[in-house]
């Protein structure tokens, strides 16, 4: 079951376990993956990560899970691009080119929503 908890679409945490979650379009991203990025984009070296199968089944379930949560926020606002464009006459053919999909297949994911 999908939580409605706002979460960083790059570590997965949730918006109580960081100082600040920036929002973008069907996105966001923390305090904490910023400075990640700053210092990658300014060339300092940066820590690994530990290999998944140096993880505890615990660990890696707690991150699938976060994981999931951030698939399904991004999910959520392409749906609601989905629903606007349909408000505005854009056709099922046009939504599937724009996902490299089918007009039929953009029409079946999206139309019980529309």
């Amino acid at each position: 079951m999908p939580d409605n908890v706002m979460r960083c679409s790059f570590c997965g945490k949730a918006k109580d376990e960081v100082s600040r979650l920036i929002a973008g379009p069907g996105a966001f991203i923390c305090n904490e993956c910023v400075v990640l990025c700053e210092q990658l984009i300014g060339g300092q070296p940066m820590a690994t990560f530990p290999p998944l199968d140096g993880k505890t089944d615990d660990e890696l379930l707690a991150e699938m899970v976060q994981l999931d949560a951030s698939r399904n926020q991004v999910e959520a606002a392409v749906h609601d691009r989905v629903q606007l464009l349909r408000t505005r006459s854009v056709t099922w053919a046009r939504i599937g080119e724009a996902l490299g999909t089918t007009r039929q297949s953009a029409w079946e994911r999206f139309s019980n929503e529309a």
